[in-house]
């Protein structure tokens, strides 16, 4: 079903290192998602984890999350895709991706997050970053754009966080940033690993 979206993606990986697909998944599955990342009440403040460590630093980021399962209709068909694109990276490039972890993220009115790299410095955990965005009728006007960078930190593009837009990049060559929303801003961020999962 995703086959024409999993070798996109995986010649943009080898050639550029990234990519960004507009009009990403057909319009039935991305209205479930949206539907569901609007459903607030189990949103939580994010945290900067590094090591063993986790904690909130609101001067870097201030989104709100919510860990995506299987168990929701929504939840299940990213998570779908996702497991299908994993297991086409890994038998295409030898990646070695144990598994993948997704959740939804909000940012209010004025929520940002810094400059940053998926992968911490030594570590090995992150191999490739996922963001799937969910805001319908959004213009640059409205912020809460996603800025990339490259490895020498040389502005390379811009996303506008519009509706049912995917990007991928490796999580450990890419800094990326996301600036001021002016308006709520929903996504979903994920991640391919190959460490063990946690229990």
């Amino acid at each position: 079903m995703y086959t024409p979206l999993y070798e996109k993606i995986t010649d943009a990986l080898v050639k550029e290192g990234y990519v960004v697909l507009e009009d990403f998944l057909d319009e039935e599955s991305y209205k479930k998602i949206s539907l569901d990342a609007k459903s607030e009440t189990l949103y939580k403040a994010a945290g900067i984890s590094a090591a063993s460590s986790l904690h909130q630093d609101r001067n870097r980021r201030r989104d709100k999350i919510v860990w995506l399962e299987d168990s929701k209709d929504s939840g299940g068909i990213f998570l779908e895709f996702a497991r299908g694109l994993q297991k086409y990276l890994n038998r295409s490039l030898y990646l070695g991706l144990s598994y993948y972890e997704a959740h939804f993220a909000l940012y209010e009115k004025g929520d940002f997050y810094e400059k940053h790299l998926d992968a911490f410095k030594g570590s090995k955990n992150r191999v490739v970053t996922t963001v799937y965005y969910l805001n319908e009728t959004w213009s640059k006007e409205d912020g809460g754009e996603l800025l990339i960078y490259d490895e020498e930190d040389k502005f390379l593009r811009e996303v506008i966080p519009k509706a049912n837009t995917f990007v991928l990049f490796l999580s450990d060559k890419f800094p990326h940033e996301v600036l001021a929303a002016k308006k709520k801003r929903y996504s979903i961020a994920g991640w391919f690993r190959i460490d063990k999962r946690e229990s």
